[in-house]
């Protein structure tokens, strides 16, 4: 089980679509401030506009903006490897296409681990290890996966 790269994308893909679900309902969350710090730095995050070459943009706009694109990224990187499994496509452009994926989730894994929390990191890096798993698993020839 753990020597078939099928088990590995599949790992992958479930730990891609977990993420971005995980994720995007962070989008709808309101936080909570525990203290008047607490409460200015949220005021300050919702309220306080900055120009952003013309445009004035919260930093909780800022925020936002950016975990809609991680979960977007994670959905992305799920769905078109669940096309790639589902195509059977060659282990030649299989491993190309997991190669570039690890190009992107590798490097976001070590930024989640250093600028962020558990949750995030954790997440992020089981995708990562799954991709690598994939990637070395993959049979040598040119066979369509199982």
């Amino acid at each position: 089980m753990f020597k078939r790269h099928t088990f590995w994308l599949k790992s992958a893909i479930t730990f891609m679509f977990a993420t971005a679900a995980i994720h995007a309902t962070t989008l709808f969350l309101k936080p909570d401030p525990q203290n008047d710090t607490e409460r200015q730095l949220l005021d300050l995050m919702m309220n306080y506009r900055q120009n952003l070459m013309g445009f004035h943009r919260s930093t909780a706009e800022l925020v936002a903006a950016l975990s809609s694109c991680f979960s977007l990224l994670c959905l992305l990187g799920g769905l078109t490897n669940a096309y790639m499994l589902r195509k059977k496509v060659s282990g030649e452009l299989l491993k190309g296409f997991v190669g570039l994926n690890l190009l992107v989730f590798g490097p976001c894994f070590v930024i989640m681990l250093l600028l962020t929390f558990p949750p995030p990191f954790v997440l992020t890096g089981l995708i990562a290890v799954s991709l690598t798993a994939t990637y070395f698993t993959i049979p040598k020839e040119s066979n369509p996966p199982e």
